[in-house]
C-alpha cells in the first residue's frame, strides 16, 4: 500500500470504522425510543377502538409511564454526553506572535501535505507529539485569526477549515534537542493527521467517544447525595456499556487514521525522518533521566528548576560524551536548534518547567517563599547541599528518639554534636563469632529490641548502669522542636524513587512503607541548627492512611540488621509527619511576584488531583535508610575533607573531591546497612581524609 492509493485505503478504513461507531450511537437511540414507539401504538389503538378493554388501558398506562421514564433517562444521558467537558492534556499554548517561525513552518508543512493546518500550537513536558481536538464549547472557541497565506477570501473555505482544525501539541524536549529539519520530519506524520480529522464521520465518531469518556468521569465523581448517586450509577452504566461496544471500532479507526497520515507523510523528508526517530528515543531517555534524577530532588525541597529543556540538552550532550554509541549526536549541535523558532525560548522553557513540576510532583501554580524557581548554576548549593543536610538532620533527630548517645566512642570529652561516628557506632553489628563485649548502653538497647521487637527504644540507654533509685539525668536529646508532638500512627507515605545502586552519590526519595513512630512525645528536644529553618514543603501528595507495615517493606528490612530496621522505621515515621504537616499548608496565597509570561492552560484541565503523573513507585525502608546515611557521609566529607556538592546531568546530586566525582560510596554504605559492617565505609573515608568524629553543620 503506497502513494495516494495507500492514503485512500487508510482513510476509507478509518471512515468505515467511524460509521460503525455512529451506528452504535443510532442503535442506542433506537433502543431508547422503542418504549415510546410501543406507547404510541397502544395509544393510537385505543383512540381508534382497535384495542378496547380494561387490560389494554392498564397496559397503555404502564407502557406510557415506562416510555416517559426511559425518554427522560435517555435525554439526561445524551445531555451529559454532549455537555460534559472532555479531558484535555495540560499544555502551554504558544501564541503566534511569540513563535511566528514555528507557525510558518507548520503551515508550510501542511501545504506540502495538502491537509488543513492546525488551529494552534501548544507545548507539553513530554517526549511525544499529537493532535488534540479542543472544539468543545467548554474549551472555548479555537483561534480564528486570518493568516496572510490563507488562499480563500474572508469567510472562505480555508478560514473555516483552519478554525475547526485540531491543536498541534509538541513535546518541549523536541524543540530544544532537535534541529529544525529533524523537528519538521518528526511532525510531518502528525500534521498529516489533520486530513482524516476533518472528515465529518470521523470527527463525529471522535466527539461521541470523547463525550462518553467525559460522562464516565462525571459519573465517577464522588461527594453527592443518595439520589444523585443513583442517577450517576445509571449514567455510568450506560456510558460504560456504549464505550465497551465502541472500543474495538474506535481503536481500528485510529489505526486507519494513523496509517493514512503516515502514508501521506512519506512524501516529505522521509529519509531525514528515519534519522530523527533516533533522536526521539534519545530525547525520551534523557528527559526521563533528568526528571527522576535531577528535577525530583529539587521539587522535594520546594524549588523547581526553571530551565528543564535546557537541562535535557546538557544531559544528552553529556550522554553523547560518555557513550560511544552516541558520539555522532553531539556533532548535530552546530546546526540550528528548533527552539530558535520561538521568539522567547527562555520564557517558554520556564512555563513548561513549572507545568512539569505540577504534573509530576504536584506543586502550586504560583511561586512563593517555599516554592520558587532555581537556576542550574544555583542547583549544587540550593538543592544538593540543602538536601543532604536536611536528611542528615532528620537522621540525627531519629537517633535522638531512639535514645542513642550523642558522643560516639573515641571522641573527645564534650564532643556531643551531630557526627558521622555516632551513626556508624549505632549501626555497627559485631560478628557472631566475636567475643568483644558491647557497651552497657548497647546491651540495654539490644535487650529492649529483643523484648519489644525492632524499632522499640529503651526508656533510657544508661539505665543498666544506674542504681534502681536513680532517675537518671534529664538530658534533652538533639532533634527539632516539632518532635515533641504526638506521633502519627504509621502513615504510609508514597514517594517516587530515583536512586541508582551503582551511582556514587546519594539518591533522595521518601518512604513507601508504613511504620509506627518510635519517638518519645514527652521529651524536650532542642533543634539542630536554626530552629526557624522550614522543612521541605512539597513531597508526595498521596493521602497517608494509617495501615499496618507493608509486607514488601518487611521483607526488604529483613535483609538489614535489627538496629538498621529500627532506624529505617523511625525515618519513615519522621518523613510521614513532615509530609502530613506540609500538606495542609499547600493551599497558599498567591505570590505577588509576577510569574512567567506564558503559563499553563489551567482553564482547560482540572488540577485538583495533582500530581497527575507521579514519576516513580514508592521506596522501601532500606532505600530510605541508605539515602540518609549517604547524605550524612556527604555532609562529613564537605565539612571535614573539603568536598563540594555538584550536579551530574545524568545522575543528579554528586560529590566532588578536587573536581573529580567520588566513586564507590554506594557499595560501602550498603555494606553498613545490610550487614552492619562499617569496614568498607571507614576505609573509603580514610582514603579521602574524611573525619567521622568531627561535628557537621546541619540545616
Amino acid at each position: 500500500m503506497t502513494g495516494i492509493g495507500g492514503v485512500e485505503m487508510g482513510a476509507q478504513a478509518a471512515r468505515s470504522r467511524a460509521l460503525a461507531v455512529l451506528r452504535i450511537r443510532s442503535r442506542a437511540l433506537a433502543v431508547a425510543l422503542l418504549p415510546a414507539a410501543a406507547a404510541v401504538i397502544l395509544l393510537v389503538g385505543g383512540s381508534t377502538g382497535h384495542l378496547p378493554g380494561g387490560g389494554w388501558d392498564v397496559l397503555r398506562w404502564v407502557v406510557s409511564v415506562l416510555a416517559l421514564c426511559v425518554l427522560l433517562a435517555a435525554a439526561g444521558v445524551a445531555l451529559v454526553v454532549a455537555r460534559s467537558r472532555p479531558a484535555v492534556t495540560p499544555t502551554v499554548t504558544v501564541a503566534e506572535e511569540s513563535a511566528p517561525d514555528l507557525y510558518r513552518m507548520v503551515r508550510d508543512l501542511a501545504d506540502r501535505l495538502d491537509v488543513p493546518a492546525p488551529s494552534a500550537i501548544a507545548l507539553t513536558p513530554d517526549c511525544d507529539s499529537w493532535l488534540e481536538d479542543r472544539t468543545h464549547p467548554a474549551h472555548g472557541p479555537p483561534p480564528a485569526e486570518k493568516h496572510h497565506d490563507d488562499l480563500a477570501g474572508p469567510g472562505g473555505a480555508a478560514h473555516r477549515r483552519s478554525a475547526t482544525a485540531p491543536v498541534l501539541v509538541i513535546g518541549s524536549p523536541f524543540l530544544w534537542w532537535m534541529r529544525v529539519g529533524e523537528l519538521r520530519a518528526v511532525l510531518a506524520p502528525v500534521v498529516a493527521g489533520t486530513g482524516p480529522s476533518a472528515q465529518p464521520d470521523i470527527a463525529a465518531a471522535r466527539r461521541f467517544i470523547r463525550g462518553l469518556d467525559a460522562a464516565v468521569a462525571v459519573a465517577s465523581a464522588g461527594g453527592r447525595d443518595p439520589l444523585s448517586r443513583v442517577a450517576c450509577a445509571g449514567l455510568g452504566w450506560a456510558s460504560r456499556l456504549l464505550l465497551r461496544s465502541c472500543r474495538g471500532h474506535a481503536a481500528e479507526m485510529e489505526r486507519g487514521v494513523a496509517a493514512a497520515a503516515a502514508e501521506r507523510a512519506q512524501a516529505v523528508d522521509y529519509g531525514l525522518r528515519i534519522v530523527a526517530q533516533e533522536q526521539v528515543g534519545l530525547a525520551y531517555a534523557g528527559w526521563d533521566r533528568l526528571l527522576t534524577r535531577v528535577a525530583l530532588p529539587a521539587w522535594r525541597m520546594g524549588r523547581w528548576p526553571s530551565r528543564l529543556d535546557v537541562g535535557v540538552v546538557a544531559a544528552l550532550t553529556e550522554l553523547s560524551r560518555r557513550d560511544r554509541l552516541a558520539e555522532g549526536f553531539a556533532s548535530r549541535l552546530g546546526e540550528r536548534p528548533a527552539c530558535d523558532l520561538l521568539e522567547e525560548p527562555g520564557v517558554m522553557d520556564e512555563a513548561v518547567s513549572l507545568l512539569a513540576a505540577r504534573l509530576f510532583h504536584g506543586g502550586p501554580a504560583e511561586t512563593g517563599a517555599d516554592w520558587s524557581p532555581v537556576g542550574w548554576e544555583e542547583y549544587p548549593e540550593e538543592v544538593v547541599d540543602r538536601t543532604w543536610r536536611t536528611d542528615a538532620a532528620r537522621l540525627h533527630r531519629v537517633l535522638d528518639t531512639l535514645g542513642v548517645r550523642r558522643a560516639a566512642e573515641g571522641t573527645a570529652p564534650g564532643t556531643d554534636g551531630p557526627t558521622l561516628a555516632r551513626v556508624l557506632d549505632h549501626l555497627t553489628t559485631p560478628d557472631a563469632a566475636s567475643t568483644a563485649p558491647l557497651t552497657a548502653g548497647s546491651d540495654a538497647h539490644a535487650a529492649a529490641e529483643t523484648q519489644n521487637g525492632p524499632g522499640t527504644p529503651p526508656a533510657d540507654p544508661d539505665a543498666a548502669r544506674r542504681p534502681a533509685d536513680d532517675p537518671g539525668p534529664s538530658r534533652p536529646p538533639y532533634g527539632d522542636s516539632d518532635a515533641s508532638r504526638p506521633p502519627v500512627d504509621g502513615p504510609g507515605v508514597s514517594h517516587p524513587a530515583y536512586d541508582d545502586p551503582d551511582a556514587s552519590h546519594p539518591a533522595y526519595a521518601d518512604p513507601g512503607a508504613s511504620r509506627p513512630p518510635v519517638d518519645d512525645p514527652d521529651a524536650p528536644q532542642p533543634p539542630y541548627g536554626d530552629p526557624g529553618t522550614p522543612h521541605p514543603s512539597y513531597g508526595d501528595h498521596a493521602t497517608p492512611v494509617p495501615t499496618a507495615p507493608a509486607e514488601d517493606d518487611e521483607d526488604d528490612l529483613a535483609d538489614t540488621t535489627a538496629r538498621g530496621a529500627a532506624l529505617a522505621a523511625g525515618l519513615t515515621a519522621q518523613l510521614a509527619r513532615e509530609e502530613a504537616e506540609a500538606r495542609p499548608a499547600g493551599a497558599r496565597a498567591p505570590s505577588s511576584a509576577p510569574g512567567p509570561a506564558a503559563g499553563p492552560d489551567a482553564a482547560l484541565w482540572d488540577d485538583r488531583a495533582l500530581p497527575l503523573l507521579p514519576l516513580q513507585p514508592p521506596r522501601t525502608g532500606r532505600e530510605i535508610l541508605t539515602a540518609h546515611i549517604t547524605a550524612m557521609v556527604c555532609c562529613a566529607a564537605m565539612d571535614t575533607a573539603g568536598a563540594a556538592p555538584a550536579l551530574d546531568w545524568l545522575d543528579g546530586p554528586s560529590l566532588l573531591f578536587d573536581g573529580a566525582r567520588a566513586a564507590d560510596l554506594a557499595p560501602s554504605v550498603l555494606s553498613l546497612v545490610e550487614t552492619g559492617d562499617p569496614g568498607p565505609l571507614r576505609a573509603w573515608m580514610t582514603e579521602l581524609g574524611i573525619r567521622p568524629e568531627k561535628p557537621v553543620r546541619l540545616v
